[in-house]
């Protein structure tokens, strides 16, 4: 049995006519007819009572016609699945992202990704450090990562979609909180809170590596595992700290954010993804980055 015996079988079901059924498959009538034969004779039963004035469904093939459309409907609908899959309409995309640094970027894209492809899940995984994220994009646990520069893995492609700042965040009564901008070098001697040590953090390496382009290696008294908390220690005087401008939506009582002094540091945030990753998902998700992350003008 053919999926065209099935497909000749409902046309003459419907119209009742193997000539205008004929045409509907547009085929000739003499193998649409002989289509129906071979479907009745591998059923070993009668569908059709046929005469020279009309063309009715025997018991038979009205019991066998609504079966038969349930297949044939279910069978269009695995093919347009695997072409909507294909395009990557339907499919899963495992993201990285730490929470507080993607909080502008990572909801203009999530919006984006569900209204353009509804059917497309994205798998959220959150509290991820730039350099795990970058780690997991390189060893396939991650179709896409928010890291920040460089990416230096090979096999590893990606986009520049933000470039943020550096600031220092200090707790409001703190005496430096009155400069309009606070130096990298008068932060020797103060106590800092900042993300834990071979963490893959950016902001902790950027942290160190500004202190010590200004003399200082940080005195770290307290680490924690996300920006949030970092700057609720900070707000509740226990240090300062160096964070991204994109956190600077975080506002809470007692803290405070000033600029560094000098040139600014800036540190560029990207969409990283492993270019042999053959999935059409990712490439959607990609495709609608584009408009909804932009490359910023200035890189």
């Amino acid at each position: 049995m053919e999926l065209r015996h099935l497909s000749a079988f409902v046309a003459v079901a419907e119209e009742l006519h193997f000539g205008r059924a004929a045409r509907r498959l547009q085929m000739a009538q003499p193998p649409l007819s002989q289509q129906i034969r071979q479907l009745e004779k591998e059923l070993d039963v009668q569908l059709f009572e046929r005469t020279t004035r009309s063309v009715r469904l025997t018991s038979a093939g009205e019991a066998f016609l609504e079966p038969v459309r349930t297949v044939l409907a279910d069978l269009d609908t695995a093919v347009r699945a695997a072409g909507a899959a294909g395009r990557g309409e339907y499919g899963r995309v495992t993201i990285g992202f730490a929470g507080a640094s993607s909080h502008e970027t990572l909801p203009l894209l999530t919006r984006a990704v569900r209204a353009a492809h509804p059917g497309l899940e994205l798998v959220m995984k959150g509290q991820t450090y730039a350099d795990a994220a970058l780690a997991g994009v390189a060893d396939g646990s991650l179709d896409l990562g928010f890291v920040r520069l460089p990416v230096t893995r090979p096999g590893v492609q990606y986009r520049v979609i933000d470039e943020e700042e550096l600031l220092c965040a200090l707790p409001s009564d703190h005496p430096l909180a009155g400069l309009e901008r606070v130096p990298v070098e008068v932060l020797t001697e103060e106590p800092f809170v900042t993300f834990p040590a071979n963490s893959g953090s950016t902001v902790r390496d950027a942290t160190v590596g500004a202190c010590e382009a200004a003399g200082f290696i940080p005195r770290v008294v307290q680490e924690a595992p996300d920006s949030y908390t970092i700057l609720a220690l900070v707000a509740a005087g226990v240090g300062v700290t160096l964070t991204v401008s994109s956190c600077r939506h975080i506002q809470q009582n007692g803290l405070v954010y000033r600029p560094l002094a000098g040139p600014s540091i800036r540190l560029r945030a990207a969409l990283a993804w492993r270019t042999d990753n053959p999935s059409a998902a990712l490439h959607a998700v990609l495709a609608v980055a584009q408009s909804a992350l932009p490359t910023p003008a200035c890189h």
